[in-house]
């Protein structure tokens, strides 16, 4: 009997073999036996093998009930859409202060609203897990710390624990593009360690003066009062204007440790989240592109994100065992934050609470759009370098290279080679 015909009656017993009693199993074992040769051990072993490599029947997964229909999701991605794609603690918070405006713009039944308050944000994160992957992005930085008057200011890297607005973290983001050649356009960005308030302005290279000027306007546009700043150690912050000009306004100032960006934990995320998230990584360095850029920082960008962009602020860090837990409170916007303070001039909060009544996200959203469409024309798309390149001079450099080479190579043989010994000297 061959293989084939011996794994064919084998195949047909197993499951009479493994339905019998005692005694039939005796009688089938006898019948194999002698059929097939084998050993009554090695029959037994065979049969309980084919046993175990019976066909596996994969297990049908229960399909979940679909809570949320399709048109409620769909409401769901375009809010995303319309938020800048916030995670989906800081959206749930969005829902429920957007609901006026998203009730009215996409004439929602009360059906699709209670459903829409009722979704958490586990749940988000299922839905919008497929969008996600392709909106990721890494930021890179130009700062280059600066040299004059570290003696004088302190450096300050312990955590910031306070409760009232005034405590500003600064910093400054490149538009270079791929060269960071010549003049070009820095964003200078500032926020509120207390209330996670932002305010931006740009300008054409990062010189004392332009750098000072716009924190000036800046300080005019905060609703509340400046009591200290923490910068890192460029030469745009640690310079005598603005060291000067802190002393004489009684303002606070302390820097990082150099190259610790952890230091400004705060400004870096505002980084991303407020100026390469939204303006990107191309390079800007004409006047025009820098008053477009403030356009949209003084107006629309500023209101949509200190009146309509909830936030999180961690609360605790919880360890249990390797394994370490954050925690953070309730997303509220930065106007919202400032409302709960004490001690906050209400003349200059009370105008933003109305006009935050009278604007629409939506329509600041797509204003926003529309004014970075105009901003992204205005970059520039290619550098040429100043310097000619003289062929003749490019290929006696290689020339010069590739001699250079060569004389390393034959050095590197000539040590490798074995040395003479003895005995062959004297042959």
């Amino acid at each position: 009997m061959d293989l084939q015909m011996r794994k064919a009656l084998k195949e047909a017993m197993w499951k009479r073999y493994r339905k019998a009693p005692k005694t039939m199993k005796t009688k089938i074992l006898d019948e194999l036996c002698a059929v097939t040769g084998y050993h009554r051990q090695y029959a037994i072993a065979q049969l309980n093998l084919m046993e175990e490599v019976e066909p596996f029947y994969p297990k049908i997964a229960r399909t979940r009930k679909r809570h949320y229909p399709k048109d409620v999701i769909a409401v769901i991605e375009k809010v995303w859409e319309a938020a800048d794609y916030p995670w989906s603690v800081r959206l749930k918070g969005i829902l429920d202060l957007w609901m006026p405006w998203i009730r009215r713009r996409f004439a929602l039944t009360s059906i699709q609203e209670t459903k829409i308050l009722r979704i958490g944000a586990r749940t988000i994160d299922r839905y919008l897990a497929t969008k996600k992957r392709d909106l990721r992005k890494r930021l890179y930085g130009r700062t280059k710390p600066g040299t004059l008057l570290r003696h004088k200011i302190p450096i300050k890297c312990e955590s910031w624990d306070e409760v009232a607005a005034g405590h500003l973290e600064l910093d400054t983001v490149s538009h270079s593009g791929e060269c960071a050649s010549g003049t070009f356009a820095y964003t200078l960005n500032l926020t509120d360690i207390a209330s996670t308030w932002v305010e931006t302005r740009s300008v054409l290279g990062k010189g004392e003066v332009a750098i000072l000027d716009a924190f000036r306007q800046m300080k005019v546009s905060l609703p509340f009062p400046v009591l200290s700043i923490d910068s890192d150690n460029g030469g745009e912050f640690i310079n005598n204007r603005l060291f000067e000009y802190c002393q004489d306004e009684r303002i606070g100032f302390t820097r990082s440790r150099p190259y610790k960006k952890d230091d400004n934990a705060h400004i870096e995320q505002k980084n991303w989240t407020h100026v390469r998230k939204v303006i990107g990584w191309d390079r800007y360095d004409t006047p025009e592109a820098v008053q477009a850029m403030n356009d949209l920082y003084t107006q629309e960008l500023r209101l949509y994100m200190n009146l309509f962009q909830p936030s999180v602020k961690l609360r605790e860090r919880v360890r249990k065992g390797s394994r370490r837990t954050r925690r953070y409170d309730a997303p509220l916007t930065a106007l919202d934050r400032l409302l709960r303070m004490t001690g906050i001039d209400t003349t200059k909060i009370e105008p933003l609470v109305h006009l935050r009544a009278r604007l629409d996200p939506f329509a600041l959203s797509e204003t926003i759009r529309l004014k970075l469409d105009r901003l992204w024309a205005l970059r520039t798309k290619k550098i040429i370098s100043d310097r000619a390149i003289d062929p003749g001079q490019e290929t006696a450099e290689v020339k010069t290279i590739a001699q250079s080479l060569a004389r390393r190579m034959t050095k590197k043989k000539t040590r490798s080679s074995p040395k003479e010994t003895p005995s062959k000297r004297r042959q």
